[in-house]
């Protein structure tokens, strides 16, 4: 018979987790303020991009089809989501 391995307790994955956020940030210091900008432009980008992809694919199918706001309002809306998403993954990446 296999023995199954019982799932860790999440607070013991959080702790190692912090552990080795804190070795990594005695091993590398602070980041400097240079980084520190670029990243926040970067998140500015990634949230900005699929915004606007999906005004302007909306836009254009509205031209195609000539349907008003058909196509723009939910693209829009579908960008913002998409750019939120991405925004939080990344955020929570790092």
């Amino acid at each position: 018979m296999t023995a199954t391995k019982p799932p860790e307790d999440p607070l013991v994955t959080q702790a190692r987790l912090r552990r080795d956020r804190r070795a990594l940030w005695l091993r590398e210091g602070d980041m400097s303020v240079g980084r520190r900008l670029a990243q926040i432009g970067v998140l500015g980008w990634i949230f900005v991009l699929p915004t606007l992809a999906g005004l302007f694919l909306g836009r254009w199918l509205d031209r195609v089809f000539g349907s008003g706001v058909f196509w723009s309002a939910p693209l829009l809306i579908l960008g913002i989501c998409l750019g939120f998403w991405t925004a939080w993954r990344w955020m929570n990446m790092r």
